[in-house]
């Protein structure tokens, strides 16, 4: 009630101000639009849509201040058994301390891909969720199983170098993909997403093992500079996009180069499995003040601009009427004669 008697305040005082302009748009009306003093026909509905998007506005903004957000969250405790998985294989071989990942290629491969789990992790419900992390590099091991704190799983995606747990040699990611396999075949069919996290450097070709029925989705995510790489034991390492994508279409998944975005909502929407529901939730006071706020602020913003080129009939400035327009042509066309003669 308080926004709505806030509105009409704002709307009455937009009145009064319209009033006033209009007296001054009286005394002006010679200067503005002529001899006719009077402006194109449809200025005079100008006044409603400013008031009106001054309403809009004002009504959409302080219901966005007060209105808390819509949670994407479970109104009760999700029941044993009907949890959903979420089974991300980390790359951590040394190449992904690399810094040539994230939109200023100063970041390190290990860094970004933390940062583009903690930006899932944000739009997830973190109820319905049990993580578990996998981590390779010249073999596979399991770190964590099946944990609902997602702040042990940061910790585990950013600080701990997990890369002593195994002995030096080239990225066998493929282990890291079978480890996943064994992990996720006890769970219920399509309840777990696979999240394989990796720049794809020194993947074998061969190798790869379908996956259970447990794992719905899969998604490849590729890190690091894929166009220009960076020198590691000797060679040249960047993310190889062609391997990924090969992987990916393997295993019947997506692939995401989160070197540059974050996963888009609609992957996160499939990986949450609300698409469909989001869909069919009605509209909060939230989604109608954005409405609002969209058309006020639209409205209030171009009107100016088309009371500036189709307000008025009137133009003020030096221009030619008819007769002098046909006088003009005349006397050039007598000239060009005079010309052709003397030639």
């Amino acid at each position: 009630m308080v926004i709505e008697v806030i509105t009409a305040i704002v709307c009455l005082l937009a009145l009064i101000a319209e009033f006033w302009h209009l007296h001054r748009c009286q005394r002006l009306a010679p200067l503005a639009f002529g001899y006719d003093q009077q402006p194109s026909h449809w200025v005079k509905i100008a006044p409603v849509i400013r008031v009106v998007s001054i309403g809009f506005l004002t009504w959409g903004l302080s219901t966005l201040l007060v209105e808390k957000p819509r949670a994407y969250r479970p109104e009760g405790e999700v029941q044993p058994g009907k949890e959903q998985h979420l089974l991300i294989v980390l790359d951590v071989s040394p190449s992904m301390r690399l810094e040539d990942a994230g939109p200023t290629q100063a970041q390190s491969r290990k860094s970004r891909a933390r940062d583009v789990m903690r930006s899932l992790f944000e739009r997830i419900p973190a109820e319905e969720f049990l993580v578990s992390v996998i981590a390779v590099y010249n073999g596979a091991k399991p770190v964590v199983v099946d944990s609902k704190d997602l702040d042990v799983v940061d910790g585990v995606l950013g600080d701990l170098p997990l890369y002593h747990a195994f002995e030096s040699g080239q990225t066998r990611l493929l282990d890291g993909v079978k480890e996943a396999a064994v992990l996720a075949k006890p769970w219920n069919p399509g309840s777990a997403t696979l999240l394989l996290v990796t720049d794809g450097d020194t993947v074998p070709p061969q190798g790869l093992q379908p996956m259970p029925v447990s794992v719905g989705n899969v998604i490849v995510v590729g890190v690091g500079d894929p166009a220009q790489g960076s020198f590691i034991d000797g060679r040249q390492s960047k993310q190889d996009v062609f391997t990924l994508r090969q992987i990916a279409t393997r295993l019947h998944g997506i692939y995401h180069d989160g070197n540059r975005n974050h996963l888009p909502s609609d992957l996160v929407s499939e990986i949450t499995h609300r698409g469909a529901q989001n869909l069919k939730e009605p509209w909060t006071k939230r989604d109608y003040a954005l409405l609002l706020i969209g058309a006020g602020g639209f409205a209030y913003a171009f009107l100016p601009l088309f009371l500036e080129y189709f307000g008025r009939n009137y133009y003020p400035g030096v221009r030619m009427n008819n007769r002098d327009k046909g006088r003009k042509s005349l006397r050039g066309s007598q000239s060009v004669s005079k010309i052709n003669s003397a030639v």
